[in-house]
């Protein structure tokens, strides 16, 4: 069984997410990657197919990019008429979940989304209700496409053909209408991207300003760490909204999560709480987030997370 895994990429540099679907797809059939947009090369090839494509389909057109998500919407809907495949799989994203919902509408399939698992017959597991209550769904109309969170997987290499077939797709005029008109990149840092790092130090009202952060970042970078933040903290402006975990934030699913003085809001857990690993550092013994803790500190996080820092360091 061919199962679609579409390319997360930007800059001609694979995401991590990519990988991790590759392998996912491997336990259930045959992985064909699907590249839309500029920037193909034979290392990109080389790449996925050391993770398991044993087919690659690319769509190497610079108008893909240039109109936001519909292309690469109707360029699926094009893969999964002619090659029938058995699934399709794509990263939770804002944008991975544009695409998966108009491929829906497209196909008339069925669509789960924000998955954190996928067994045989293409039964998803599923976190709803703000992260309340664990679900196993499966679509029972069309193609399955399915969204997967970020981390859910560990990528595994485990070379294929890798086979290049050159596919194209001619854009409709609703697929124009929406044009890209400007790009900014943003400056990244030392740190990994909050969303795809493996391990997460978040702030949340415990820390008390923004100058207060520093101890975040201090952690966070003696473990090598992405920095997250609470809504309430970033609410208060004590550090950027980009860097929201949480609900209405980015959704995380590190090896290990580290919360320091958040309480632990539904809003907060919804974007957390598939973490491998949990650790929590908070004064209040009764925070609800020491609920979904492995491990918890009760303490005050001014005295408790510089210790942990210079412990930490000391190890090295």
């Amino acid at each position: 069984m061919e199962i679609l895994v579409l390319v997360d990429h930007v800059d001609n540099e694979i995401k991590k997410v990519t990988l991790e679907l590759l392998t996912l797809a491997r336990s259930l059939g045959s992985p064909a990657a699907v590249w839309a947009g500029p920037g193909w090369s034979e290392e990109a090839r080389t790449k996925l197919a050391e993770y398991g494509a044993d087919k690659v389909y690319v769509a190497d057109d610079q108008a893909i990019a240039d109109h936001v998500v519909a292309p690469t919407a109707e360029l699926l809907a094009g893969l999964v008429a002619d090659k029938a495949p058995a699934a399709v799989l794509i990263a939770s994203t804002g944008e991975g979940k544009e695409i998966a919902g108009r491929l829906a509408i497209k196909t008339d399939s069925g669509v789960l989304t924000d998955a954190v698992g996928l067994g045989e017959g293409f039964v998803a597991e599923q976190p709803i209700f703000g992260g309340g209550v664990n679900v196993r769904s499966r679509v029972v109309k069309g193609t399955p496409i399915v969204t997967v969170r970020l981390n859910s997987t560990v990528p595994a290499a485990a070379p294929a053909a890798g086979a290049e077939e050159r596919v194209s797709v001619a854009l409709s005029e609703s697929a124009r209408s929406a044009r890209v008109v400007e790009r900014v990149k943003e400056e990244k840092g030392a740190r990994p991207e909050l969303a795809e790092a493996e391990i997460v130090v978040s702030g949340g009202r415990g820390v008390g300003s923004g100058e207060n952060f520093a101890i975040i970042e201090r952690l966070a970078d003696s473990l090598g760490a992405a920095v997250g933040a609470s809504r309430a903290a970033t609410d208060e402006g004590w550090y950027p909204h980009q860097f929201q975990v949480g609900q209405t934030g980015k959704t995380v699913s590190p090896q290990l999560y580290i919360a320091v003085g958040i309480s632990g809001a539904i809003q907060h857990r919804a974007g957390m709480q598939t973490a491998k690993t949990i650790v929590v550092i908070n004064k209040d013994e009764k925070a609800p987030i020491f609920e979904i803790a492995d491990f918890g500190v009760v303490g005050d996080l001014h005295t408790v997370t510089p210790q942990l820092t210079e412990e930490i360091i000391k190890r090295k």
